[in-house]
């Protein structure tokens, strides 16, 4: 564009960008626009702009005066706008004209060679940086979103890559921006050298790294792929491995990272100053605490004499202020002041505590849950709108969500609400799961091959909370169909109610000589009282409906049932026994989830008892569950279970009534329900009257899965045996197996796969290595 001096002297003139910025820099009497009185405003050469817009950014309006300053003005802002690449003004007998040429607009982006990263996460990363399906071409732009590719390349540890950018004019005024990408190679970590430490080795300090050297599983984990993220963890890590056995000076003093010239290679060396060891020598606390000093003193876990610890300092002030937050004090500061000793190497500390203003709940808020009713969430909350804070109850609401079992997730925060300083909201945020679930199990013997089980349950139907479940077991052992449906608050106050269908046809595997058959028909009716936060009791009745057939190959123990209810002497034919059995259970469960717990304990005990059916029996079970973190990524679980059963009135118990151990779910590396006597004509496992159950599982994440609790792995140790009614419970009868196994939260239920070594196997013991469950928790 030019500035023409002679056009001014004419009815029309031009003024582009450059000509009004030596206007405003000479401020020449030659270059001044003859102003005039504008008529009309007419816009030219827009395709995708509307006229209005251009109006919008011109200071001129018809009837004003055009001049010099507003000639000027109109083409910056023109410019600003972004959307043009020339403009020029023309007065035509009193009308303005306004002749624009467009900047083109993308009309895709697109990638070749890009195979780290998923092309949607590109084009959305793009996006928001100004790159992206129909937005305004800017060079300056592209360069940028060419950048920030490599750095996330570079990121990802791939320091080879090349980025070409091309840009295609094509019709309408649009081009196409295509990035060709070249990753390269990866970049991995050749070797890390850690300098300056001289109490803990090498090896020590490296396991506590993120960022390894190439390995077994590196290839999983990509630990061996350089990141600034991995390597800021890694020092922090560090830093607290020090802090918590005393070393309170410790501190990484710097990091270098170098890449070999083929950028194949890194070098990585940590440099480390650890100090002196350091014991606490006293522990005082100070400020408000409402006379209740003893108690806070108490929550201290810093002890006079110990080393000093980071991580007790941290949990200290943590539960200092959370015991605050149920007086209602949700804005409590602690700050612990320490006053080192260097000569002595002791350091004492003064725990001051601000409770700051008492603050109560404005807003509940709930967000995430698309499927799951706010009300079913709702009922669950401990704390409520308009009441005083209480960081149990808020714990205590958080913890009874996630045990619905309905989400993957559950978070909280307690911001402060906007405008106040005396209240917080309460935001408490959910992700879903699908809990409608096609449940297999199954395993896989030389023997018998491979066995298949199969239900299909809805948790959470329709977002209202009950369940609804269809059980369709097609094993040759047993055959099942039962519908089920638990409302879990029939009442308002949150009495469940559930009841059950079913009828049940158990036959013995193919593989062995004897022949029988039970068949179950029946129903029964509970309902969950709530006596406390955590514990509820459980009454209910059934009816049940049980036919045994027989015939000379059946086990001994059925054909004495058919002689004794069924009236045959020699035991070979069918016998029909009606129950009303009563039941009353107690569950009690703290844990923090229902489907991956890391701390908490959950109980049961459930009575069952016919005193009015042909085959008089009382059944009792007991089972404990109990979790508890050893690291902030290692959990121990322990689990128990003592199953008891026993004939009323000189009755046996029934046969149909046994309890069964072996497989997964009970001892694992036997095959499921062989455990116990056996036939001796048949060889079938016959189950027995008492259980005894006995499982350990270390839970660790999965190699590279960081803290994700849906994918683990763990090691186990199980004991069991099956006893027969009046029989003694010998220890040395037991059968134990250990092994590894892997634990997945998968996107159609849980997944258990296990492999293990009996470790007590004795002859006659069927075994199992591996074996596979889908649909059932620990």
């Amino acid at each position: 564009m030019k500035l023409q001096t002679d056009r001014f002297a004419l009815p029309s003139f031009r003024l582009s960008l450059i000509g009004a910025a030596v206007f405003a820099l000479c401020a020449a009497p030659a270059f001044a626009v003859n102003p005039f009185v504008v008529k009309d405003i007419r816009v030219e050469g827009i395709q995708r702009t509307e006229a209005g817009t251009v109006f919008s950014y011109l200071p001129v309006r018809v009837g004003e005066t055009f001049d010099d300053d507003k000639s000027i003005a109109a083409i910056k802002a023109l410019y600003a706008t972004g959307f043009f690449k020339d403009v020029r003004l023309e007065e035509e007998n009193g009308v303005l004209v306004v002749l624009v040429e467009e900047r083109p607009a993308i009309a895709t982006v697109d990638f070749t060679g890009a195979k780290e990263f998923e092309k949607d996460m590109l084009l959305k990363a793009l996006k928001e940086i100004g790159v992206g399906e129909a937005k305004i071409f800017d060079k300056a732009s592209v360069d940028r979103a060419e950048q920030e590719l490599k750095r996330q390349y570079l990121s990802h540890g791939l320091y080879g890559v090349k980025i070409t950018t091309t840009v295609t004019p094509i019709e309408r005024n649009r081009v196409t921006v295509m990035f060709n990408i070249d990753e390269g190679e990866v970049a991995r970590i050749k070797q890390i050298n850690i300098v300056g430490n001289k109490t803990f080795s090498d090896k020590e300090l490296r396991q506590l790294l993120q960022l390894n050297t190439s390995g077994w599983f590196t290839w999983y984990s990509k630990a061996d792929q350089y990141s600034k993220t991995k390597l800021t963890g890694d020092i922090e890590a560090i830093k607290s491995f020090y802090l918590n056995r005393g070393y309170l000076e410790a501190n990484v003093e710097s990091t270098q990272v170098s890449i070999t010239p083929d950028k194949k290679d890194i070098y990585l060396t940590i440099n480390i100053t650890e100090g002196e060891k350091y014991t606490v020598s006293d522990v005082k606390v100070a400020g408000e605490m409402f006379g209740r000093d003893d108690e806070i003193r108490q929550l201290i876990q810093l002890k006079k004499g110990e080393s000093y610890s980071g991580e007790l300092l941290t949990a200290s002030n943590k539960m200092i202020s959370d015991r605050m937050g149920t007086f209602g004090y949700a804005f409590a500061n602690v700050n612990a002041d320490p006053q080192i000793d260097r000569e002595k190497r002791e350091v004492a500390f003064t725990f001051f505590v601000d409770p700051g203003k008492r603050a109560y709940v404005r807003h509940m808020n709930i967000a995430g849950n698309t499927v799951t009713r706010d009300e079913v969430i709702r009922r669950e909350f401990r704390q409520f709108e308009g009441s005083w804070y209480d960081a149990n109850k808020i714990k205590m609401s958080r913890d009874r969500v996630d045990r619905l079992g309905y989400f993957k997730e559950v978070t909280v925060d307690t911001p402060e609400a906007q405008g106040t300083s005396d209240q917080v909201d309460v935001n408490l945020t959910v992700v879903e799961k699908p809990t409608g679930n096609f449940m297999i199990g199954g395993a896989f013997s030389q023997a018998e091959k491979f066995t298949f089980t199969a239900s299909i349950q809805q948790a959470n139907f329709a977002g209202s909370g009950n369940t609804v479940g269809l059980e369709l077991n097609t094993s040759r052992y047993l055959r099942t169909i039962a519908f089920s449906h638990t409302n879990p608050y029939f009442t308002d106050d949150g009495v469940s109610r559930s009841f059950e269908l079913y009828l049940r046809t158990m036959r013995p595997p193919a593989l062995n000589i004897g022949s029988y058959t039970v068949k179950q028909t029946g129903g029964r009716l509970s309902f969950g009282v709530p006596f406390s936060e955590y514990d509820t009791v459980y009454f209910g009745a059934g009816l049940e409906r049980t036919a045994i057939e027989t015939d000379v190959t059946s086990p001994t123990r059925f054909k004495e049932y058919v002689r004794d209810f069924g009236g045959v002497p020699s035991g070979v034919g069918t016998a029909t026994t009606n129950a009303l059995p009563l039941t009353a259970a107690w569950g009690r469960d703290s844990r923090d989830s229902a489907i991956t717990p890391t701390v908490g304990r959950y109980q049961r005990a459930n009575l069952e008892v016919d005193l009015f059916g042909d085959a008089k029996y009382y059944r009792a079970v007991y089972e404990q569950q109990w979790y508890k973190p050893l690291t902030r990524m290692i959990t121990l679980a322990l689990k128990g279970e003592l199953d008891y059963g026993h004939g009323l009135r000189g009755n046996k118990f029934p046969v149909f009534k046994n309890f069964y151990a072996g497989g997964i779910g009970s001892v694992r590396g036997y095959v499921s329900s062989s455990l116990g006597i056996v036939d001796p004509n048949t060889f079938d496992a016959l189950g027995g009257a008492v259980r005894v159950i006995g499982n350990a599982e270390l839970q660790m994440p999965f190699p590279g899965g960081g803290p994700d609790r849906s994918l683990r792995w763990f090691g186990f140790l199980d004991a069991g045996q099956i006893y027969q009614e009046g029989q003694a419970i010998r220890a040395n009868e037991l059968r134990f197996s250990t092994g590894l196994g892997i634990s997945w939260i998968s996107p159609v239920g849980p997944l258990k796969l296990s492999y293990a070594k009996p470790l007590n196997a004795k002859p006659g013991d069927r075994l199992e290595r591996f074996q596979f469950q889908m649909g059932t928790g620990f």
